[in-house]
């Protein structure tokens, strides 16, 4: 039987190997999950492309103002601008983030375990875990 929390419907999951989650502080596991209006940043962070995290030139802002091609905004809050860029990063290559992204990651408030958390989440566990062919 299973059980839905109601109450905090966007937790992260319980983790199933007792080694790890003992060397894991109750403060930090508190930590690990993403508010509703976070969890719609990372969503939305789907459609957008890497080049939505680098600032536009000059021309191309005119080519877009010419031809009618909107060049993407930034969020307005610093901490979810830096969320959004994290999630881009995790939906386009996983794991394989870069240094500069993860300490602004880090340094807009965020914890290292939520970093685990949103690129578990966005690849769906994909990483370690073997994929089984039909011949079984």
């Amino acid at each position: 039987m299973a059980y839905l929390d109601i109450d905090d419907m966007f937790a992260p999951a319980a983790r199933s190997f007792a080694p790890a989650a003992a060397t894991i502080s109750p403060a930090a596991t508190a930590d690990a999950g993403f508010r509703p209006l976070e969890w719609s940043v990372i969503a939305l962070a789907k459609r957008d492309t890497l080049r939505s995290l680098s600032e536009p030139s000059r021309l191309s802002r005119a080519m877009g103002s010419l031809f009618g091609q909107e060049t993407p905004s930034r969020l307005a809050d610093p901490r979810l601008e830096a969320l959004r860029r994290m999630a881009v990063y995790a939906w386009r290559h996983g794991f394989a983030l870069p240094k500069a992204e993860i300490e602004r990651f880090l340094s807009a408030g965020f914890a290292e375990q939520q970093i685990e958390t949103l690129v578990t989440s966005v690849t769906g566990m994909r990483v370690g875990a073997t994929k089984r062919s039909g011949s079984a």
